[in-house]
């Protein structure tokens, strides 16, 4: 430790000896872990190839606050854990998936973002391939299910004022599954004024959706669409073997777009190998499997 005097005259083993951490207010610390995956609709007609869709982990909450209502898994950070293992755990004991793809996204510390009192969020966003989970809802969920995503944005202004203009962009977040529909709408904002530029997301329509986790689900997907196109990030949801169709297919779920053939297998080529085997699909013709290059960037 340091032995330079502050203006007490205290070296800092003194100064750490007196400190009183309790005449500060210390708010609680979570996590919430949004967990993606890409997954396969069933078809009637064997000889169809299934769609895909993009799909995001919710609980049911069985305890106060919004009890009945759906969030995304998470817990509070223990004191003798980091943010990053309170996460990690979080996973494991939702899905029993380990060594999963785990990105810090955003905090979220809106004073008024949790009934309970002060408490501070750590968002992550976790990738995954769908035959790995098994869901394992944990204390405080009645049940986990995934919710297939539908993320639109539905109208775009600029307003003009003295010192410059605001961007807006009204999102349309749909969250189905079966019989349950969750829809929520948020507005994300781009205030310029002058060489100053900031941003601000607000919920317009919650639904029931807990907390503030519409705007995570919200930013996580936006995060994701930056990435996808110059970064290898989508493999974490893709299996070992698969065909050039099906990964370009999951880009499109994702985007939300077509993309044209020839150009996008130009832009993947050099993230793939070509193996020596075939899809077995009945009703299908055999596809060539392809695999993840991890050297692409070399």
């Amino acid at each position: 430790m340091s032995k330079k005097l502050d203006a007490l005259g205290l070296t800092e083993e003194d100064f750490l000896r007196e400190y009183d951490i309790s005449k500060f207010d210390q708010p609680s610390l979570t996590v919430d872990i949004l967990l993606l995956t890409i997954s396969e609709n069933k078809v009637d007609n064997y000889r169809k190839l299934a769609n895909k869709s993009l799909k995001v982990l919710l609980i049911k909450r069985k305890e106060h606050p919004f009890i009945g209502k759906w969030a995304l898994p998470g817990g509070f950070v223990r004191m003798d854990e980091s943010i990053e293992a309170a996460a990690y755990r979080e996973l494991k004991e939702e899905t029993n998936v380990n060594n999963a793809y785990l990105e810090q996204l955003h905090t979220y510390g809106d004073v008024d973002r949790d009934p309970r009192g002060r408490i501070i969020s750590t968002s992550f966003m976790s990738l995954v391939n769908s035959n790995e989970i098994d869901l394992n809802p944990g204390t405080d969920a009645e049940e986990a299910r995934w919710f297939e995503v539908e993320y639109d944005v539905y109208k775009k202004e600029r307003l003009f004022n003295k010192i410059g203009f605001i961007d807006n962009e009204y999102i349309r977040l749909c969250l189905k599954n079966d019989a349950i529909n969750l829809m929520t709408e948020i507005k994300a904002s781009r205030v310029v004024s002058g060489k100053h530029v900031s941003y601000n997301h607000t919920i317009e329509s919650k639904g029931d959706l807990s907390f503030d986790h519409a705007l995570i689900i919200q930013n996580g997907i936006s995060s994701l669409r930056n990435k996808l196109e110059s970064s290898d990030i989508i493999f974490h949801m893709m299996p070992d073997l698969f065909t050039l169709t099906e990964l370009q297919n999951s880009f499109e779920v994702i985007l939300n777009k077509k993309l044209l053939k020839a150009n996008f297998r130009r832009k993947i080529s050099k993230m793939v190998s070509e193996t020596s085997q075939f899809t077995s699909d009945a009703g299908h013709r055999p596809s060539k499997l392809y695999e993840f290059n991890p050297l692409w960037e070399d």
